[in-house]
C-alpha cells in the first residue's frame, strides 16, 4: 500500500499523527478530489490509498446526500460545517453506512485552498455498545459455567466411587453390568464438564507465524472433507508473526474451519448452486482498541463459507455454551474459542447472512500489558 502525502497548509497536520487516528481523516482540493486520506479512511471506505487518491468525494457519497454547492461554498467562506446523515458507499461491493461529516477549511499561505473531512460512522457507538456486550456476557456465562462445572464434577466423583464399591460386593454379573453403565456415564459427564472449563491453563505465548497455523488447520480439514470442499488461501504474505500459543490458535481456527466445512457439506445440495467452498484470507487492520488496548496494527483472519447462514435466532447468542445450530453439535467449540482469543487479548466477531458467514478472528501482532486477561470489545 503506497504512503499517502503529507499535507501542507498553514498550520501543517502531521502525517503521523493523522495516521494514528481511529477518525477517518480525508482532504479534498479546491475540485473537491482526494488528496490524502488516512489508514482509518481506507477500511471505511474499503479502499486503498492507491485507488482513493484523486478520486471523486462524489463517488463515496449517495447522490441524494451529494452536495457540491455547499462544500465549495464552505472552502470559499473558510467556514466549517457539519453534515448530518450521509449516506456513505464503499469501495467495490462494501455496503452503505450512514456518516456525519464534518467538513473544515484549510487554506496556506499562496496556496489552493483545501477542505479536512472528518467522517463518524453512526453505527459505530451501536457497534461498540453490541461488542462491549457480548464480551461482558461471555466473561459473566464463563464465570458461571466454571462455577457449575465444579458442582457437578464433585458428586460424579462421588457417585463413581459408589458404583466402583458396589461392583466389588456384587457376585451377579447381570447386575455388575448396571454398575458399569454408571461408571461410564459418569465419565462421560466428567470430560463433558472438561470441556465446558475450556483451557485449564494461560497460553504459553511467543511469536509465531499465523500462516504456518493456518496451513496446519487447512490440511486437516483438507483431508477429513476430501474433494467435496474446497479450500480458498487468499493470505497478505506481508504480515509480521503474531502473539500467542500456537496450539491454542490452532483450536481456535480448527474449531471456525471444520465448522464451516461441516455447515457446507451437511447442506442439502439444492440449497447452493456453487460448490461447498471455504476462504482463508489474512489482512492487516489499523488502529484497533480491543478492551482497554490500543493496537496500531492488529491481524485480522477471515474464514468466510458460501453456506446457508447462521439463522437470526443464533447470532446474538453464537458463543454461549449450549448453543449451536447444529444436530450433532455441542455448542461448546465456540465459547471456548471466544475465551481463549480472549486470554489472547483479541476477539472473534461473526458476520452472517444467507449464501455468506464470516467469522472475523483478531490477533494482536504484540502483547499488551494485561494480554492475558479477558479483553474487550472492538472500538477501533
Amino acid at each position: 500500500m503506497l504512503t499517502s502525502p503529507p499535507i501542507t497548509h498553514a498550520a501543517p497536520l502531521s502525517g503521523a499523527l493523522l495516521e494514528s487516528l481511529a477518525t477517518a481523516v480525508l482532504v479534498l482540493d479546491e475540485q473537491l478530489r482526494i488528496q490524502y486520506a488516512n489508514h482509518a479512511a481506507e477500511q471505511l471506505l474499503a479502499t486503498s490509498w492507491l485507488h482513493l487518491r484523486q478520486q471523486a468525494f462524489a463517488d463515496f457519497l449517495d447522490g441524494a446526500d451529494w452536495n457540491a454547492a455547499r462544500l465549495r461554498q464552505g472552502l470559499q467562506a473558510q467556514q466549517p460545517y457539519i453534515q448530518r446523515g450521509a449516506r456513505l458507499r464503499g469501495g467495490g461491493d462494501a455496503p452503505l453506512a450512514v456518516v456525519d461529516y464534518a467538513v473544515t477549511p484549510l487554506l496556506g499561505a499562496g496556496e489552493a485552498g483545501q477542505l479536512l473531512i472528518e467522517l463518524y460512522p453512526l453505527d459505530r457507538l451501536l457497534h461498540i455498545h453490541r461488542e462491549d456486550n457480548r464480551v461482558t456476557t461471555n466473561q459473566a456465562t464463563h464465570a458461571l459455567v466454571r462455577g457449575m462445572a465444579h458442582e457437578i464434577k464433585n458428586p460424579l466423583g462421588g457417585i463413581r466411587g459408589a458404583a466402583q464399591l458396589l461392583a466389588r460386593q456384587l457376585g451377579d454379573g447381570a447386575l455388575a453390568e448396571y454398575t458399569e453403565v454408571i461408571i461410564h456415564e459418569a465419565d462421560r459427564l466428567h470430560k463433558l464438564v472438561d470441556r465446558m472449563l475450556g483451557a485449564r491453563k494461560l497460553p504459553s505465548a511467543q511469536h509465531v507465524n499465523i500462516h504456518q497455523i493456518l496451513e496446519r488447520v487447512r490440511l486437516i480439514v483438507q483431508t477429513e472433507a476430501g474433494a467435496a470442499l474446497t479450500l480458498v488461501r487468499d493470505y497478505d504474505p506481508s504480515l509480521p508473526e503474531v502473539w500467542g500459543d500456537a496450539d491454542q490458535l490452532i483450536q481456535v481456527f480448527l474449531n471456525i474451519v471444520r465448522n464451516a466445512a461441516q455447515a457446507l457439506l451437511e447442506m442439502p445440495p439444492a440449497q447452493s448452486a456453487a460448490p461447498p467452498c471455504v476462504v482463508m484470507r489474512t489482512r492487516v487492520l489499523h488502529q484497533i482498541t480491543i478492551g482497554a488496548h490500543r493496537h496500531p496494527l492488529i491481524c485480522l483472519v477471515e474464514v468466510q463459507d458460501n453456506g446457508p447462514g447462521i439463522g437470526e435466532e443464533l447470532r446474538e447468542t453464537l458463543f454461549y455454551p449450549m448453543v449451536t445450530g447444529r444436530a450433532q453439535g455441542t455448542g461448546l467449540g465456540l465459547p471456548i474459542a471466544q475465551s481463549i482469543m480472549l486470554q489472547h487479548g483479541g476477539l472473534i466477531e461473526c458476520d452472517s447472512r444467507p449464501g455468506q458467514t464470516v467469522f472475523k478472528i483478531l490477533v494482536p501482532f504484540e502483547p499488551s500489558n494485561n494480554h492475558f486477561e479477558a479483553g474487550g470489545a472492538i472500538h477501533g
